[in-house]
């Protein structure tokens, strides 16, 4: 579990986690010599918590919905490179787990993102 400072924020709590759990899987896939999506699937499944951390300190309402949607294009990259993974089987593996917790993030950042900009859109 994630010793995150920010208890009651779920989705930063679950990127963050998120992206312990990918780079392992990174690591994995690097130990069966696979180097290509592997770092790609790197560098979105661990951007969307960053983009995520700085919308926590965004200085307004539209850089807040920018910076969500930001994590959502990385968490829809991040689904995209785990089914290649998995479809084309460049290494056997059960890549489930990871899918549906990327399916989750997403349905969570989009909700975040719609509110986010309905807000903007009533100002």
């Amino acid at each position: 579990m994630t010793d995150s400072y920010d208890k009651d924020n779920v989705v930063l709590n679950k990127s963050f986690d998120f992206a312990l759990e990918i780079i392992e899987l990174y690591k994995f896939l690097k130990s069966k010599n696979e180097f290509v999506i592997s770092k790609q699937l790197l560098r979105s499944g661990t951007s969307i918590g960053a983009n995520i951390e700085e919308a926590t300190a965004a200085q307004t309402k539209k850089d807040f919905a920018t910076k969500m949607s930001l994590a959502s294009k990385e968490a829809r990259e991040t689904r995209y490179w785990l089914r290649l993974l998995n479809k084309s089987k460049l290494v056997e593996y059960d890549y489930k787990n990871y899918l549906n917790k990327i399916d989750e993030l997403i349905r969570i950042i989009t909700a975040i993102v719609k509110t986010a900009q309905s807000n903007l859109s009533k100002h």
